[in-house]
């Protein structure tokens, strides 16, 4: 049996998966990871933590699944994009990362919309002038920064750091390059004029890899840290959200994933690019296809900031119940009627990226009253998200890419009445998944194929089964028609008064 190995640097955790080809799960593993919030809009993370919880979760792995380390070959890391990490020349952290869901730039965002033509930058670089291109990121640093901007050296992304302190090879996948808005789409290069809308040199953006190529091999430092064989294969790695999909079975266009983790991501398989500035353009993992996709700021991180909180009180009764705290307000919320008796909360409490890309927005509470308590704040929570992928869903419409079918993984996927709520609310049914652990399955048979271990991309689906078809209760659909064009309409009379 061949081993690979799958780590994914996620906004809430590090998670890591052992596969044997052709379909065994033999371990998985992960360690949390702390989001810094600040000051309002802001979102960081401490490289280093996600490098020491890769160093304790490889061989957490091979020790469950009775693996050596030297029977490993190869490895694959996804991560969050365009997240920000910084080095200087001597190869150290400079700051705490600014993560795609950092909404502090609007100013820098403002500024480049100024500059450009806006609809000629969208057409050549894929994605339009929004709070996740990293030049806006790197103005702010000029800003508010400017002895920390001074020292950098190396500019790339979360898996891209992991990749090279198990490497020591300097490389940009090429997701997270696009979506930085470093790429011109049509020849599929870096551009140096596009980075240095960063105010930045050109050569503080490494070579662009592919994401199924080998970009280097596990050094000695490396191995002695984590259990891996040196040399060991590396592949350039995979978005997260490109991953965690690719892994369900998003293959064929129309084909849609609602993933829902620290923040809530849609993306939908197409054959060809339609660059728009309401969503974001990413490769497929399967080469010759494309992913338009979009990503609320805020999402699994949302209902933790929620629970714990807001929340806390119930803490208790959930223990005594032999449940977390959100399968108990689950279990709570599930007794109030489909639209929370009047109550809605708009979800933007990180600002909001697609397809609205505001960062000045905030989350809203609208229609509470006296009758009101924990169960409909959470429910309504839970209809907001649903609400907003409904929002990205009537935009793909609008791009020429109609929604075919419906799949939902990662934890939140896990909420059944979750599920509900965002059948009911997008009248079409939604497939779950078994056996599906996410970005980190992606990234693992991705590294397969880099490994030369498999040519088959479709291979993956042997890891992953179809569990629940969650229908649409379609005694609903009036009412959470009327509360989507609510929930729409709230935004903007909130927005107009800012």
């Amino acid at each position: 049996m061949k081993y690979v190995i799958g780590l994914d640097i996620g906004t809430t955790s590090t998670i890591g998966l052992l596969i044997g080809l052709p379909d065994k799960v033999l371990a998985q593993a992960s360690r949390p990871v702390t989001l810094h919030s600040p000051e309002a809009g802001w979102a960081e993370e401490d490289p280093d933590e996600w490098w020491r919880n890769v160093c304790d979760i490889i061989p957490e792995l091979l020790n469950k699944g009775g693996v050596s380390g030297e029977d490993v070959a190869a490895i694959g890391v996804s991560g969050m994009l365009p997240a920000l990490v910084t080095l200087d020349a001597a190869g150290n952290v400079i700051r705490r990362s600014i993560q795609q869901s950092d909404g502090r730039n609007g100013a820098e965002v403002s500024e480049l919309a100024a500059e450009l033509d806006s609809a000629a930058f969208t057409m050549r670089a894929g994605n339009g002038v929004n709070q996740q291109l990293i030049a806006a990121k790197l103005r702010w640093l000029e800003k508010n920064e400017p002895g920390n901007f001074d020292r950098i050296a190396t500019v790339f992304g979360s898996y891209d750091y992991i990749n090279w302190k198990l490497t020591g090879v300097k490389a940009v996948e090429q997701n997270w390059a696009l979506e930085a808005g470093f790429v011109d789409l049509a020849s599929g290069a870096l551009a140096d004029d596009l980075i240095a809308l960063g105010h930045v040199s050109p050569s503080v953006v490494p070579p662009k890899c592919a994401s199924h190529a080998i970009m280097g091999h596990v050094t000695q430092e490396a191995a002695r840290a984590t259990g891996l064989r040196t040399g060991t294969p590396v592949a350039g790695g995979a978005a997260d959200h490109i991953a965690s999909a690719f892994a369900a079975g998003v293959t064929r266009p129309g084909d849609v994933l609602l993933k829902f983790g620290g923040a809530a991501d849609i993306m939908i398989s197409t054959a060809e690019a339609a660059p728009d500035p309401r969503m974001f353009l990413d490769y497929h993992l399967v080469p010759g296809l494309y992913m338009p996709n979009g990503c609320m700021a805020s999402g699994g991180s949302a209902l933790n900031w929620f629970a714990s909180k807001i929340a806390q009180g119930e803490a208790e009764a959930a223990k005594a119940a032999g449940l977390s705290l959100h399968q108990h307000l689950d279990r709570l919320s599930a007794e109030t009627p489909a639209g929370a008796d009047g109550v809605q909360i708009i979800p933007y409490f990180l600002g909001e990226k697609t397809p609205i890309h505001d960062p000045a927005a905030r989350g809203i509470i609208h229609g509470l009253s006296l009758n009101h308590d924990l169960r409909h704040m959470w429910r309504a929570l839970l209809e907001g998200f649903a609400y907003a992928f409904r929002h990205h869903i009537e935009v793909f419409a609008d791009m020429g890419h109609p929604s075919t079918r419906y799949f939902a993984s990662d934890g939140g996927s896990n909420s059944r009445l979750w599920m509900q709520i965002c059948a009911d609310v997008l009248q079409a049914p939604i497939q779950l998944l078994r056996g599906h652990p996410g970005s980190s399955l992606g990234a693992a048979w991705v590294a397969a194929v880099a490994g030369g271990l498999t040519e088959d991309w479709g291979g993956v689906a042997n890891f992953v089964t179809y569990g629940e078809l969650v229908e649409p209760n379609p005694d609903n659909a009036g009412l959470y028609d009327a509360g989507y064009e609510r929930f729409r309409s709230v935004y903007k009379a909130v927005a107009a008064l800012s």
